[in-house]
């Protein structure tokens, strides 16, 4: 699409003009902006843009989806009539971070480190799968797995099986390098720090209770001080401390030492005084922690199936729109990490699923033409995963397609919950998010999905019809 300076400055105009605006930047799709007040923006003059798609705030910042490849253009148009210089991301997540509360900070804190991770996730999610398909029994051919009958492909199934499970093997290692770019310390030390976490002559985790069980945890003896010699594979709560301490540490140590010893003193002392912290107090305080976090999740949803199942699917898609619901990444990966499989994870593919099934009814119901394309390109996003543009762009610009998506999924998460549905990794939250559940429970996913898909399509009509719709 061709754009012209008087689309844009429609957009500038929609905003609350030039001084409304601290600064702009974007990413694939979306116009990012951090406003003065977002009150002055005027939401019905935006949205009527040809050149805008949806719109939401988010974060801390005015976020305007315009499309792969025209946001870049529109981006230096904008920024040429609002008198700015184009900022970077970090400038703009910056800017943005002063005007949100600390529970905001947090929860972006963790959405900073956490989603720089997830394609490595997601990947290791799809291959498992494809593991899954290959070595589940009652696949293929009743009662065994496809490699049992075929065992040429056994061999090729265990390489698969490796690559995708490397990224949970040394997951510590992938949040350390995240976390303390995220604290402002050296990548590479938050690297050392995540796997000295997993390093081989630790106690492996997964091993921790049977170990315990039979009193055989080792130990060392500092100066008569007993401190269990503990690996923490797959744990989430103990490389984010440690990595806090240590890039706070780096930063302190080199604003104090000379420039001549930094290179022989910051990064040893840093990582010397954290690594003992880790094994003496932040490790077993923060695992204890996070087997207690689990605890209670499995506790409710093994009690309250129904409940737990009908509260979380409902209430997945409003997290989605304060940004919370990264947060809950952090718990499927402890789940995974402490029981092998995550319950939350298949609720949240439901979701997505259903925020689609909304999308697509839209599509059908609407007049306007622009909506029903943007809703039928949102709808097949939603349904490979990607909620963001049917949330935005449509669902919630109507509010009822939104609810009726809440009631979808909250149905389907109580069937899969109730049914006891498990997912063995995180993989893609849409249709293909059955390869990541347990081979024995995809029957009941797969009515879970249906009641996603068919629950939000059908009340997103008959809520269209009644309230005579005419977009």
């Amino acid at each position: 699409m061709d754009i012209n300076k008087q689309s844009v400055a429609k957009i500038l105009e929609s905003v609350g003009g030039r001084e409304n605006v601290v600064s702009a930047t974007h990413c694939v799709t979306r116009l990012r902006l951090v406003l003065k007040d977002e009150q002055q923006v005027d939401k019905a003059a935006l949205e009527s843009n040809d050149l805008v798609k949806g719109s939401f705030s988010a974060n801390g910042q005015f976020q305007i989806v315009i499309g792969p490849g025209l946001v870049d253009r529109v981006t230096d148009t904008f920024v040429e009539l609002a008198g700015l210089q184009q900022a970077t991301k970090e400038e703009v997540k910056a800017a943005a971070e002063q005007k949100l509360n600390p529970v905001q900070r947090l929860v972006k804190t963790l959405s900073d480190i956490f989603i720089p991770l997830l394609p490595a996730i997601v990947t290791a999610g799809l291959l498992m799968g494809v593991n899954n398909i290959l070595s589940g029994p009652g696949i293929f051919y009743p009662k065994q797995a496809f490699i049992d009958v075929h065992p040429a492909w056994k061999d090729f199934a265990d390489i698969i099986n490796l690559i995708a499970n490397t990224s949970f093997t040394f997951l510590p290692g992938l949040i350390g390098w995240s976390a303390v770019r995220k604290f402002g310390g050296s990548e590479l030390l938050g690297i050392v720090l995540g796997l000295m976490l997993i390093h081989p002559e630790l106690l492996n985790a997964y091993s921790y209770a049977n170990a315990l069980e039979k009193g055989t945890i080792p130990h060392w003896n500092l100066f008569g001080l007993h401190v269990q010699k503990v690996g923490y594979q797959g744990q989430v709560l103990p490389i984010l401390v440690a990595s806090y301490i240590l890039a706070k540490l780096e930063r302190w140590l080199e604003q104090r030492i000379p420039d001549t010893f930094k290179l022989i003193l910051v990064a040893p002392i840093a990582l010397l005084v954290t690594g003992f912290l880790s094994f003496i107090v932040i490790g077993p305080v923060t695992f204890a922690i996070g087997r207690a976090i689990t605890s209670a999740f499995v506790y409710v949803f093994n009690h309250y199936a129904l409940l737990g199942g009908l509260i979380y699917g409902g209430l997945y898609a409003v997290l989605v729109v304060t940004g919370m619901h990264q947060t809950f990444l952090a718990v499927d990966l402890q789940l995974i990490a402490q029981t092998g499989t995550t319950f939350l994870w298949p609720i949240l593919a439901l979701s997505n699923i259903a925020q689609g099934s909304s999308a697509l009814a839209m599509m059908f119901v609407a007049k306007e033409e622009k909506l029903r394309g943007m809703a039928l390109t949102s709808s097949i996003s939603a349904y490979l995963g990607i909620t963001e543009p049917a949330m935005f762009g449509v669902n919630l610009r109507f509010r009822f397609p939104f609810v009726s998506s809440m009631i979808g999924a909250a149905l389907g998460g109580a069937f899969i919950t109730m049914e006891h549905v498990r997912a063995f990794s995180v993989g893609v939250g849409g249709l293909p998010g059955f390869l990541s559940i347990v081979t024995q429970k995809w029957g009941a996913f797969f009515i879970g999905m249906a009641i996603a898909i068919v629950v939000p399509f059908v009340l997103t009509t008959v809520l269209a019809r009644v309230r005579k719709v005419q977009a």
